[in-house]
């Protein structure tokens, strides 16, 4: 129980436990962010090297934020470790409840069978019915063993089961703990069995060709003062080796879609670094 206990302890610490030697500070990719008219931070990590590029630093390591649907990331670990869903295709319940997008107000109402990868793959509209309703079947006492064990962010629930507390302004994560997160998930180095990995690495929406495989996943949600916030979070693989990477960005129009404006960026900063090339 102890040797369990530090295992778990030892997955919050990530870029935190590093050495400057390691990190290069490349505040250059602010273009791209100013281009775009959003403020925010990213981080790589080459886990060849064992080296990581990030740009503003502060943010990324001291400021934490609702993850919003990355949270789905960790809930559907714990819903298939824990047999609520058999695999990524199991149907949900709340499949043809009606949904509401989180950023526009717009209801949706959802007609064919939603399995938990299209859940997890849709983003903001199938998030407040779906994944709410799936948090309830996992219960408080779970969850909150959890998010406790694997110190995941700041392991505020906030007014569970009433609200979404994973995009409330209530929990909240860092850049540096979502890098964390999903590196040990490629690795299978989560306290979760390996075919429970695997079935939540399988549901990451995914870009490939014969140069390149994109594996990602993106969130977005609404903050205070009429701010929109986006997350994503994922890997980039080239000749069978793995770098991890991170994006949140924020702007002061509501209305953006700053989901597909943080994919357009990290998309925009590998390009000149290389990828997407099969080269590296």
């Amino acid at each position: 129980m102890k040797l369990f206990s530090a295992l778990l302890f030892s997955m919050s610490l990530f870029v935190t436990a590093c050495s400057t030697t390691n990190v290069s500070v490349d505040d250059s990719l602010q273009r791209y962010f100013d281009s775009a008219g959003v403020r925010g931070d990213f981080g790589l990590f080459d886990n060849g090297q064992g080296h990581f590029t990030i740009y503003n630093l502060k943010r990324f390591r001291d400021s934490a934020y609702s993850p919003g649907a990355t949270f789905d990331i960790l809930q559907s670990l714990i819903a298939v470790q824990t047999g609520i869903v058999k695999d990524d295709k199991a149907v949900l319940p709340a499949a043809d409840s009606a949904t509401r997008d989180s950023v526009t107000g717009t209801a949706t109402e959802v007609k064919a069978p939603l399995t938990l990868a299209r859940a997890f793959q849709t983003g903001t509209i199938t998030n407040d019915v779906v994944f709410q309703d799936l948090a309830k079947r996992i219960g408080k006492d779970t969850l909150k063993k959890w998010i406790d064990s694997l110190h995941y962010g700041n392991k505020d629930m906030g007014g569970f089961p009433d609200g979404a507390f994973w995009k409330d302004d209530r929990l909240k994560i860092t850049s540096d703990e979502q890098l964390g997160l999903v590196k040990k998930l490629y690795f299978d180095q989560l306290p979760f069995f390996q075919r429970t990995q695997k079935i939540v690495r399988g549901m990451f929406q995914v870009e490939a060709n014969s140069n390149y495989r994109l594996a990602y996943k993106t969130s977005q949600l609404a903050l205070a003062g009429n701010h929109a916030l986006g997350w994503v979070v994922g890997w980039v693989e080239e000749n069978k080796h793995p770098y991890f990477f991170v994006l949140s960005v924020e702007s002061t129009d509501a209305r953006m879609d700053v989901s597909a404006v943080g994919l357009q960026l990290v998309k925009k900063i590998l390009g000149p670094m290389g990828f997407f090339a099969g080269n590296k």
